[in-house]
């Protein structure tokens, strides 16, 4: 893939070899809650850079179609493999595709950002950006959940974020912040350096 610098021994490698330290082992907590009190969009959802996907499978139902993206063959095998037979797999599914590529039959109502603003160089952030707005329906939403705004690193991923960042980059192309507050439900390890950001895409005039 040509748009991202890939860490040593790329996506895939580090699947194979179970290097994948940004796994939290369950669904990340604020999306738990998000959809226990019903404040999620319906309609179709993504989840690019989806890992193991736990939070693709948590979000889904009979009103809310979710696809998870993946680079990683061995990621997406994983998944299908572990979450195939669950009661809601019908609403769920996990692509191996490039998300700057990719082209979906179908716009979506939600987009999901954990994990993977971050894994990108300052640079290539812009086309990061132009997708998440290609992607949408108008009047579709975008959350991000901003992290790491403290650590991180010049490279490789994940590389530091911060919240003027997003602003930069998403308001010019259409985009209204309806909020970004600090994630109080950060894992442990995380608390402090993370924000939950939900931006809703200009519908067309």
């Amino acid at each position: 893939m040509d748009h991202i610098k890939e860490p040593p021994g790329g996506w895939e490698n580090m699947w194979v070899e179970g290097r994948t330290l940004w796994d939290l082992g369950e669904a990340t907590p604020i999306v738990v809650h998000l959809c226990e009190t019903s404040s999620l969009p319906n309609g179709r959802a993504l989840v690019p850079g989806c890992g193991t996907g736990y939070d693709v499978v948590v979000m889904a139902n009979p009103d809310r179609h979710v696809i998870g993206l993946e680079l990683s063959k061995t990621s997406v095998e994983r998944s299908m493999k572990m979450f195939s037979s669950l009661p809601n797999s019908k609403h769920f599914s996990f692509l191996k595709e490039d998300f700057f590529t990719w082209e979906p039959t179908e716009k979506f109502d939600l987009i999901f950002d954990y994990n993977f603003f971050c894994a990108f160089e300052p640079k290539v952030r812009p086309l990061w950006a132009k997708r998440m707005q290609e992607l949408l329906n108008p009047g579709g939403e975008l959350i991000t959940l901003m992290y790491p705004l403290s650590g991180g690193t010049p490279g490789p991923p994940p590389y530091r974020v911060s919240v003027s960042a997003y602003e930069e980059l998403l308001i010019p192309l259409e985009f209204e912040v309806n909020s970004i507050v600090d994630n109080e439900l950060a894992p442990a390890t995380r608390k402090g350096m993370e924000k939950i950001g939900r931006w809703k895409k200009k519908k067309s005039v």
